[in-house]
């Protein structure tokens, strides 16, 4: 009975308190408020933030999140907001009232086109949007709405197709959309230069098992060819990098 009761507690998460969100109120290095509640393990909104709704920034990511409530429109400030790294299958269609939104993040959870509003195309403003690692088949349409877009990332999902609508989105300049199941009978967008994102430099101590036997491979092949690289030889730096958005990272130096 008690270790019912104590695995109850912990499908729970962690309670947030508004002393405690108070205090995770931060300031970016340019000058704005942001509600960094992070790798929490919060399993469900909390919904006492409501009350700090006048901050620009808000950090829920790596928690065990399993939805986002339509109330999250009260943010009306909100200018860059992450939900990478939960559990979410779909997002509310209050997002697209968040009408000052500049980046939406939320990568690496459990999105299917379903869970995808088509409110998300009314957020004129959105310059950054990460749909990486998730479980979308077809991108809704209604992101072809979103002039102001720079930055598209799709990798890692179910995508069969390429979205007929790219080259509707005129300030586009980073499409990421590796590792689709994309049939090649799919034209590539035109102008338009796909790079490797979500990359970040961390602590081996800070990746998940696959990604650290990965890295000590790709390591010891550099390690190799620098011992047997003639002492004439340029050697470039090497830093590790990871696509695996469940890293730790440091949001203000990545968004």
């Amino acid at each position: 009975m008690a270790k019912g009761k104590k695995k109850s507690s912990e499908s729970k998460g962690k309670k947030i308190t508004l002393k405690i969100a108070k205090n995770a109120v931060k300031l970016t290095v340019d000058g704005k408020r942001r509600l960094d509640l992070s790798n929490m393990e919060i399993a469900t909104f909390p919904k006492c933030i409501l009350k700090l709704c006048d901050v620009e920034e808000l950090d829920l990511s790596r928690n065990f999140l399993k939805d986002i409530p339509e109330s999250i429109d009260r943010f009306v400030n909100m200018r860059w907001l992450d939900l990478h790294s939960n559990n979410l299958e779909k997002l509310p269609e209050a997002l697209g009232r968040l009408q000052g939104l500049h980046s939406l993040n939320v990568c690496n959870n459990r999105l299917t086109t379903h869970g995808i509003p088509h409110e998300l195309g009314l957020l004129r403003g959105l310059r950054s949007l990460n749909l990486g690692m998730n479980r979308i088949e077809i991108v809704p349409s209604s992101i072809g709405a979103l002039k102001e877009l720079r930055q598209l990332r799709l990798f890692n999902n179910l995508l069969t197709r390429m979205p007929p609508w790219l080259h509707s989105l005129p300030n586009l300049q980073t499409l990421n959309i590796k590792c689709n199941p994309i049939t090649p009978d799919s034209p590539p967008p035109l102008d338009l230069n796909e790079r490797a994102e979500c990359l970040c430099v961390v602590s081996e101590d800070s990746l998940c098992e696959e990604c650290l036997l990965k890295h000590k491979e790709k390591k010891g092949r550099i390690d190799h060819w620098i011992n047997e690289a003639p002492v004439t030889r340029k050697i470039i730096p090497v830093r590790l990098i990871t696509p695996n958005s469940v890293a730790q990272q440091d949001p203000a130096v990545h968004r």
